[in-house]
């Protein structure tokens, strides 16, 4: 794994101080997430805590954790390794009450002004919304407040999927067929994916297929549904049961959106260097 993730990694600076050993210090980070530990317990051969979280929070702040996923997301595909049958769904993440706090300074701007976190009737929790590849695999995450619904995130999703090609041409940003349950069932969401030419395999809910049939003829034509391709949707759900076994990722403990962003980029480049 560490063979394929070390070519990826910032060189040392021309002048100014070296990086501390990138092995030990990703190791660390992922120490912490797995465990759900707090920083100041990080083991002392892992090094120092403050240096593992200053390294998590600094390169998600200049897209350095993206840049990697996204190299390892090119080198897959350039061993034709990625599934393009891709799955959507999301995952509700209970958070920790030390995940609350952080400030908010002036007009809320940016994607996550709240950070990432909700709070409904079971208290305090932020939404993972993904979308995985054909072999259980993560290809895009986007983090959105718990009580934010499915449907308004899966534009958000589909754009984060882009994956470069090894030679000349374009990223690829166009998977063969995306698999996703009811929630995603809408007009919006069949034309986006009718537009770009992608195959949509979304049932309908009850209430749907009835207001259709009352309707009669001006109800149109039910959507095509392939619902033996529709099996392959376990694919995101065991997608997410991979990322869960990080208990870190589990149970929210960051108060910042980007740097719990940040820890799952780092889970899903092991998945990726794993394979």
């Amino acid at each position: 794994m560490w063979d394929r993730i070390e070519p990826l990694m910032p060189a040392d600076p021309v002048r100014g101080r070296r990086w501390a050993d990138h092995r030990r210090t990703l190791e660390a980070i992922a120490w912490k997430y797995r465990t759900c530990s707090p920083w100041r317990d990080l083991p002392g051969e892992l090094g120092s805590f403050q240096t593992a979280h200053k390294r998590l929070l600094r390169w998600a702040v200049d897209g350095t954790w993206e840049r990697i996923f996204t190299a390892v997301l090119a080198a897959a595909d350039a061993d034709d390794d990625v599934g393009w049958t891709v799955s959507v769904d999301s995952t509700v993440c209970r958070a920790h009450q030390h995940a609350s706090g952080a400030r908010k300074r002036g007009k809320p701007t940016g994607p996550n002004p709240d950070h990432g976190l909700g709070r409904s009737r079971g208290g305090l929790s932020t939404k993972v919304h993904l979308a995985s590849d054909g072999r259980a695999r993560p290809l895009a995450l986007v983090v959105t407040a718990g009580q934010a619904g499915d449907a308004p995130a899966f534009e958000a999703v589909m754009a984060r999927i882009r994956v470069p090609r090894a030679g000349l041409g374009r990223p690829r940003t166009r998977p063969t067929a995306v698999l996703a349950d009811r929630a995603y069932s809408s007009r919006a969401i069949r034309r986006h994916l009718r537009r770009r030419g992608i195959r949509s395999v979304i049932p309908q809910p009850t209430d749907q297929i009835g207001h259709r049939q009352r309707r009669g003829r001006l109800g149109g034509r039910p959507p095509a549904f392939d619902a033996e391709a529709y099996k392959q949707r376990n694919t995101v759900e065991r997608c997410i049961n991979r990322l869960k076994q990080w208990r870190g990722l589990a149970m929210r403990t960051d108060k910042l959106a980007i740097a719990y962003q940040a820890s799952l980029h780092l889970a899903a480049i092991l998945i990726w260097a794993r394979r």
